[in-house]
Formats: C-alpha cells, structure tokens, sequence
C-alpha cells in the first residue's frame, strides 16, 4: 500500500514539472527558464514545505508532497518527500543543476521546470526581471506577482505571509495549465 502512495505522489509531482500538450490559445512558446544564482535571493533560507499540486488535465485530482528547501548564497538544495522517504534532490550552484531521483519518479519529471518556479516565486523581483528574455515583465507588488509578456499573464503569483517564503503561496501557471500551493515556515535548525 505504501507504494501505491507514494507512486500516486510521484505521479502528481510529475504532473506539475512536465509541460503539457500544448491548446490552441497558448502560443507554444515555453516560459523562460530564469537559472538565478543562489545568492541573488539575498537571503540564507531553510524551509520546511508541503506542496499541493492541482493540474487542469489531471483527473486524479490534487497531490500534495512535502519539501525542504535550503537556500544559502553558494547553492540552493531541495528535497521532495512522499511519506517520510525522499524521492527527489535537486541542487543548483547557479551553473549546474544535479539531481537524486528515486526510480518511480518517471523519466519525463524535468528539474529545470521546478528550479524554474522556486526561483519566480521567491528570488527577488529585480533578479527575476534581469534574468527575463525581451517582451517579458514581471509585476511585482505588496502580496502578487505576475509573469507576462504582449499583455498576456502567463504566471501569477500571490503571497499571504511576509517575507514570502513565510506562509502560503500559491503559483498559478496559466500556460502550462497547474496551480501549486505552498504551505512554508522555517524549519528548525
């Protein structure tokens, strides 16, 4: 039965890092990939998260995962755990992104989507800003930011705690279809 759990976890975490079939009112194009150093977040970090992943084409509904996040300005590591055993690392040193995956976490789960959305969500929003291609914005404001280019929101973000990365979060990714929410405080040392 634990398997089957954490097979369900694993499949809902896939679900969110793997871009979608692309609909006909998205243009196709990706979202930029931000690869921020560690140290741009300006901040030293150790979170505890539970992660809740709502994807439009999953019909199995909301998953949920916990994490660790560590942030300090020589690399960023997280963890992903599915019933108290990890199944996922990832660490970025601001030039390489290395990965632990357990063995159901299927092939197509892609790391540089979730270095992505950590990086839009916490990393402030003049770093967001100098890493974005040309014709993208970023909005930032006391509790939202939003992603968008040509007047198109691709991203939203809205925070209920300060500093953000204290409290809920919850990330809504209008082009590729899922919605992530974050429950953060700071771990215990």
């Amino acid at each position: 039965m634990r398997g089957v759990v954490t097979a369900l976890l694993v499949a809902g975490l896939v679900a969110c890092a793997t871009p979608p079939r692309p609909r006909p009112a998205a243009p196709g194009e990706p979202l930029p990939e931000l690869r921020l150093a560690p140290a741009a977040l300006g901040a030293s970090v150790s979170l505890a998260q539970q992660l809740v992943f709502a994807h439009e084409q999953d019909p199995g509904g909301p998953r949920s995962l916990e994490a660790l996040l560590e942030v300090d300005p020589a690399r960023m590591q997280l963890a992903g755990l599915a019933m108290g055993h990890r199944i996922l690392t990832l660490r970025w040193d601001g030039s390489r992104l290395d990965e632990e995956r357990d063995p159901r976490v299927p092939a197509q789960f892609n790391s540089a989507l979730v270095l992505r959305d950590v990086q839009l969500v916490y990393w402030p929003a003049d770093a967001v800003r100098a890493a974005l291609p040309a014709g993208w914005t970023l909005e930032d404001g006391p509790g939202q930011r939003t992603l968008s280019k040509n007047g198109r929101e691709w991203v939203t973000v809205r925070y209920d705690g300060t500093p953000r990365w204290d409290g809920r979060t919850q990330l809504t990714n209008h082009s590729e279809h899922y919605q992530l929410t974050i429950e953060s405080h700071v771990a215990d040392e």
